[in-house]
């Protein structure tokens, strides 16, 4: 009777050679799994094209309001009180969805919260805007914005001498749009110059019905007629 040549078992590096084939097996099958469940391509995909795409510009509400320290004291006559847009500030490098306005397209005027003042009372001032073109885009930020005062010929105000932090904020302006400023600018019936901002005895204009004019520019674009005003 012939006996059977007895089975050799595998030896423990072949044991080891197929445990190691079975876990890369099972590593492969997971990521496979993962890949499509994931799917961490379509993310990407997403990004890619939200960057392409222009982002909408933030459409104008209110006009800021610049800080000066043109008061007696160093007092601060004007805070940014109003959302210039809405919701919050334009994200920088935002893509514009119109053209920077013309500025014969666009009308800029002084407002004066009344026409005569008595000896107590100071002056408080405004800008409109308005957009007599298309949508356009235009910088309304403080920095972008001067109001003057004078006397004839003589300058006796301006909001540039003693004007604080400010700032650009490029907003869309919509067709026939009016923008006005979300707060009045006080001005404290003193002459301004840059250096005595923070003094205390500057000279006080005249009073007795004496007359001043009110000029504005905002984004380059200066008032066509200024707004007179008597102080008493």
């Amino acid at each position: 009777m012939t006996g059977t040549t007895p089975r050799r078992r595998p030896s423990k590096a072949v044991y080891r050679r197929r445990r190691l084939v079975l876990i890369v097996g099972l590593l492969v099958l997971a990521g496979i799994v993962w890949l499509l469940i994931a799917q961490p391509w379509a993310g990407a995909a997403t990004t890619s094209s939200d960057v392409d795409k222009p982002q909408t510009q933030n459409t104008a509400e209110a006009l800021p309001v610049p800080s000066s320290q043109a008061t007696t004291g160093g007092t601060d006559t004007g805070a940014v009180e109003g959302a210039v847009v809405e919701g919050q500030t334009p994200t920088p490098g935002a893509t514009p969805t119109a053209q920077p306005c013309v500025a014969s397209e666009i009308t800029v005027a002084p407002v004066t919260s009344a026409d005569t003042f008595a000896g107590d009372q100071n002056p408080q001032f405004s800008i409109t805007l308005t957009n007599n073109g298309p949508d356009c885009t235009m910088n309304v930020g403080t920095s972008a914005q001067s109001f003057t005062v004078t006397s004839g010929d003589d300058i006796w105000w301006r909001s540039t001498d003693c004007q604080s932090e400010p700032s650009d904020m490029i907003v869309l302006i919509s067709a026939g749009q009016t923008v006005s400023s979300a707060a009045p600018l006080t001005w404290d019936r003193t002459r301004s110059a840059v250096g005595t901002c923070a003094d205390g005895n500057r000279p006080m204009a005249p009073g007795g019905g004496a007359s001043y004019h009110l000029s504005v520019e905002i984004g380059g674009i200066a008032s066509t007629e200024p707004k007179q005003f008597l102080l008493y």
